[in-house]
């Protein structure tokens, strides 16, 4: 699959933004006290040290991760075929430490903790309805819809981190948002080979 090319992906993080923060504050209701309005005399804001784009990569990142970890996570009992149930493993192990590195970007840049596209499908994440049909799926069935979940997440984690390496201005996010497409790169050739062997 193409890369996007620069021009567009440089437009899709912000995109991608301006959509979630239109629909959270749609249908959230009163925006939560996670993170104090900043005051000019007070001194006590946290300083992001970048812009909103790095902002809104990370805060998309952590819940993809996480959600895609829970998926991954059910593989360990419920997946027919061992490869299937090995490389489930291996990409949960690489997740887990991806979301270490990650949380800690966040709580340098000091973001809140807070899941702000909570209740939101986003493009690539895997939602609660899709685990609750994981979870009621067997054998084959559960195999199939795990690969399939999973190769979208690594897709659309990997087309907006390309977003990030070109349109992001703190260079540790856009160093990270790197090594993560990189990542996702070598996930897919691994998930590939899995699918051309019958996964």
């Amino acid at each position: 699959m193409k890369a996007p090319r620069p021009a567009a992906a440089s437009l899709l993080l912000p995109l991608l933004l301006a959509t979630s923060l239109t629909s959270c504050s749609a249908s959230a209701g009163p925006e939560p006290p996670s993170r104090p309005a900043a005051s000019p005399s007070s001194g006590t804001a946290p300083s992001l040290s970048g812009d909103p784009t790095d902002s809104a990569w990370v805060q998309l990142m952590i819940p993809m991760d996480e959600q895609a970890v829970a998926l991954l996570a059910m593989a360990a009992k419920k997946a027919a075929d061992p490869r299937v149930r090995s490389w489930a493993t291996r990409l949960r192990t690489a997740q887990d430490a991806e979301l270490a590195s990650l949380r800690g970007l966040r709580d340098r840049m000091g973001l809140p903790a807070t899941d702000v596209h909570a209740g939101h499908n986003m493009p690539g994440m895997v939602t609660a309805d899709d685990l609750v049909t994981a979870a009621a799926a067997e054998g084959g069935t559960f195999d199939r819809l795990l690969v399939a979940q999973i190769r979208d997440h690594l897709r659309q984690s990997a087309q907006v981190s390309r977003s990030e390496t070109t349109a992001g201005t703190r260079a540790d996010a856009r160093e990270r948002a790197g090594a993560l497409v990189t990542a996702r790169e070598r996930q897919l050739a691994d998930l590939d080979a899995l699918a051309g062997n019958g996964g």
